[in-house]
C-alpha cells in the first residue's frame, strides 16, 4: 500500500491567527515563495559567454551553457499566477492518477542480490525514482513530504502519497540530487535517509550543496562540477549540464549548481535529467559519453514530462512531452521513463495531461509505445542488462 507522506519539521503555523486580512496576506506571500521554485525571479543582467564547466558569472552565480536563458522577472511571475487564477488553472484531472502497491518483496530481494541484481526502476512519485542496478540501490531527488514548499501549511501539496518512504525502502546506497528546488531537495526527506539503519547513503550533489547538507547534519556527501565523476565500486556517477537554475529563497538564485546525472554501471547505463528546459546539452552528453556507452546509448533515461504550461513562462526551464521525446532521441536512449508528473500541481496543465501529450509526441516521432513509457506510481519496471563487453 502507498505510504503516508513524511512529516516535515514543524514550524509555527499562522492558522491560529484570527485576523483574516493578515492570514490572506501571509497566504499570498507564502504561495509566491513556493512559486519561486518554478521561476527565476529578479534580474541579474545579461549572461556572459561560458568560460568553463559550471562557469560562474562575475557576481558569483552559475549560468547555463547555452545562450538565451533569461531569468523571469517577478512581474512575469505575478502575470502568470494572475492568468492562472482568472482561468481556473490547472483544471482537475479527467481521471485518477494511476497508482499501484509496490512489489516490496521483489524490491527487497533484489536489494540484497549483489551481482545478481536485476536492473529495475520503481517510480515513487514526482522525480523520486528507486533504481536498482549494478549491486546498488540508488535514489533520485527524494521528496516524501506532503508539500513541496518551505512551509508546512502552504505550497504545492501531493495529490497522492509516495509509493515508498524511508521506512519501507531498502537500505539506500547512493542518493543523487539534481538541484535545490523544494520539489527536488526536501530537508525532512534527506534527513530521514541519512538516519537510515546501517548508516547514511552517499549523497552526490552539484557544487554548493555539500555545505547545505552539512548545515543539516549530513556529512556523507560529495559535490561535483559539470562533467566531474565519482566512483562507488564499479559504478561511476557523472554530473552533466542541463538547462535550469537554482534557489531556495529570495536571495540565493543560481548560487549553487544544477545538473543531470549519467550513471555508468556494470551491465546498465542510465541517465537522470532532473529538471531541464530543452537545450543542445543533450547532444553533447551523448557525444562526450559515446565511448563509455559502447555505441548503443543509455539503457534507460529518466526524463521529466510534466510542469510545462504556460510555455511563454516555462519553456526555458521545463520541457514539455514533445521536447522530452527530442531529448530521448538526442541521448540515443534505448528506452525512457516519463517522470515529474502526476504528483504536485506545479503549473497550468492538469495532473493527468502529460501522458496524453507524450503519446501524441511519441506517435509523431514514430516511436513504439514501450520505447518512451510511463508507469503507475509504485510500479517496478524490470529491465534488461546489456551483454558484458
Amino acid at each position: 500500500m502507498p505510504t503516508a507522506p513524511l512529516a516535515r519539521p514543524q514550524r509555527r503555523s499562522p492558522m491560529a491567527c484570527t485576523a483574516p486580512v493578515r492570514w490572506r496576506a501571509m497566504r499570498t506571500l507564502a504561495g509566491l515563495m513556493a512559486c519561486l521554485s518554478l521561476a527565476g525571479c529578479g534580474s541579474a543582467g545579461p549572461l556572459p559567454e561560458t568560460t568553463g564547466e559550471g562557469a560562474r558569472r562575475e557576481d558569483g552565480r552559475y549560468q547555463n551553457r547555452q545562450p538565451g536563458f533569461e531569468p523571469k522577472a517577478f512581474t512575469e511571475l505575478l502575470r502568470w499566477r494572475w492568468q492562472a487564477l482568472r482561468e481556473g488553472l490547472p483544471k482537475p484531472p479527467r481521471e485518477p492518477i494511476p497508482t499501484e502497491a509496490p512489489d516490496t518483496a521483489f524490491i527487497r530481494a533484489n536489494a540484497g542480490a549483489g551481482a545478481a541484481m536485476v536492473p529495475a526502476v520503481t517510480w515513487i512519485g514526482h522525480a523520486t525514482v528507486l533504481v536498482q542496478a549494478g549491486g546498488l540501490n540508488l535514489l533520485t531527488d527524494p521528496v516524501f513530504s506532503e508539500r513541496a514548499s518551505p512551509l508546512t501549511w502552504i505550497g504545492p501539496k501531493r495529490a497522492q502519497p509516495p509509493a515508498l518512504d524511508p521506512g519501507t525502502l531498502p537500505r539506500i546506497d547512493v542518493v543523487v540530487i539534481s538541484h535545490n528546488h523544494y520539489d527536488h531537495l526536501d530537508e525532512a526527506s534527506v534527513k530521514a535517509l541519512a538516519a537510515q539503519r546501517g548508516g547514511s547513503p552517499l549523497f552526490v550533489v552539484p557544487l554548493g550543496l555539500k555545505a547545505w547538507l552539512a548545515e543539516h547534519g549530513i556529512t556523507n556527501a560529495v559535490e561535483l562540477d559539470w562533467w566531474q565523476g565519482h566512483r562507488i565500486g564499479d559504478t561511476e556517477v557523472v554530473l552533466t549540464p542541463v538547462q535550469h537554475w537554482s534557489a531556495r529563497g529570495l536571495g540565493d538564485r543560481m548560487k549553487t549548481l544544477w545538473g543531470g546525472y549519467a550513471v555508468l554501471q556494470p551491465g546498465f547505463r542510465w541517465f537522470f535529467a532532473g529538471d531541464t528546459g530543452y537545450s543542445q546539452d543533450f547532444q553533447e552528453i551523448a557525444g562526450r559519453l559515446a565511448p563509455r556507452l559502447g555505441g548503443v546509448g543509455f539503457d534507460l533515461a529518466l526524463l521529466p514530462i510534466g510542469a510545462y504550461e504556460p510555455r511563454w513562462f516555462m519553456q526555458p526551464q521545463h520541457v514539455n512531452p514533445a521536447e522530452a521525446v527530442q531529448i530521448h532521441r538526442d541521448l540515443g536512449a534505448r528506452r525512457s521513463l516519463g517522470i515529474h508528473w502526476g504528483t504536485f500541481a506545479l503549473t497550468d496543465e492538469s495532473l493527468d495531461e502529460p501522458p496524453r501529450a507524450l503519446a501524441l509526441a511519441r506517435r509523431a516521432a514514430g516511436l513504439a509505445d514501450d520505447t518512451f513509457f510511463v508507469t503507475p506510481i509504485g510500479r517496478t519496471q524490470r529491465l534488461d542488462s546489456r551483454p558484458a563487453p
